[in-house]
């Protein structure tokens, strides 16, 4: 019974609901290219991308704990902020998820181009200095950035290179409605922990935006992604347009951000956001490969 708690215990700080941000950008990515499927380079860049965000969880987990930013959570327990294990393990965990992805990484630079020993070194570094270091830069409004940047275009573009071992313009463009959608999450939880990290000097973009000006960001960024899905279908893929399904749900979670603010509902938001970016990364994919 002890084991399988503190199974729990360490599967809770992974914080598998984030774990479809970490899939969506290969699902796409692998899509948006016009070649024969290689299974083993879909599926190590699966491994690296989940390391990735696992690590990144654990990472943030650590940092935020010892400094005590953590202590009046309101949404998910964290590992070290609710003392439930020391925070030398946490940080253990965090190094482990990052040689996994950084192994992964390594075969596929092997494979395609060693550049991707590189760009892997800095996706690592991002992950870590994220709310790491003495100058976190999460701590100064740059997270959403961030996000945008490895786990859209990076990720994305990443795993069609590695099918077809060349950048092509359609992955670039397939790329920003996955990274804008990754983005929403984090300012939605952002939004939802304004206070809390107004008094512990964690300034994040929500922080220096201000409520009103953030739920104008999460609106442009929820209509951005489906603008470009349409895009997407116009330029490559007509059967793209399936990504309108999603259409409801974008406009349920932007009216819900301005009418519901209390925690609660905030971390409903936030579950439903993440729902649309798996959703709408599901049928950008199948729309894709229909497509194409």
């Amino acid at each position: 019974m002890k084991l399988i708690q503190k199974v729990g215990v360490w599967v809770e700080g992974a914080r598998l609901k984030t774990i479809p941000a970490a899939i969506v950008p290969v699902l796409v990515g692998t899509s948006s290219v016009e070649t024969d499927f290689n299974l083993l380079r879909f599926l190590l860049a699966l491994v690296v991308s989940t390391a990735l965000q696992i690590g990144v969880n654990y990472a943030n987990d650590y940092s935020d704990g010892i400094r005590g930013t953590d202590k009046d959570r309101v949404g998910p327990r964290r590992l070290v902020g609710s003392e439930q294990v020391e925070p030398a393990k946490v940080k253990l965990a965090a190094v482990i998820s990052f040689l996994i992805a950084a192994v992964a990484g390594l075969i596929l630079a092997v494979i395609t181009s060693l550049w991707l020993i590189a760009i892997g070194l800095l996706a690592i570094l991002a992950a870590w200095f994220y709310t790491g270091g003495s100058k976190p830069y999460g701590y100064s409004g740059y997270g959403e950035i961030s996000v945008f940047v490895f786990f859209g275009l990076v990720a994305t573009v990443g795993s069609a290179f590695v099918q077809i071992e060349t950048i092509e313009m359609s992955s670039i463009v397939c790329s920003i409605p996955v990274g804008l959608l990754a983005s929403a999450l984090l300012v939605v939880n952002n939004f939802r922990d304004i206070e809390t990290d107004s008094k512990t000097g964690k300034h994040t973009l929500a922080v220096r935006l201000g409520k009103s000006k953030t739920q104008m960001l999460y609106a442009f960024m929820i209509f951005g992604a489906v603008g470009t899905c349409l895009l997407i279908a116009l330029l490559y893929a007509l059967l793209v347009l399936i990504v309108l399904a999603v259409l409801p749900l974008s406009l349920k979670l932007i009216f819900d951000v301005y009418t519901k603010t209390t925690s609660p509902d905030l971390i409903k938001i936030l579950e439903n956001t993440a729902k649309l970016h798996m959703l709408s990364g599901l049928l950008l994919a199948i729309g894709l490969i229909a497509g194409l």
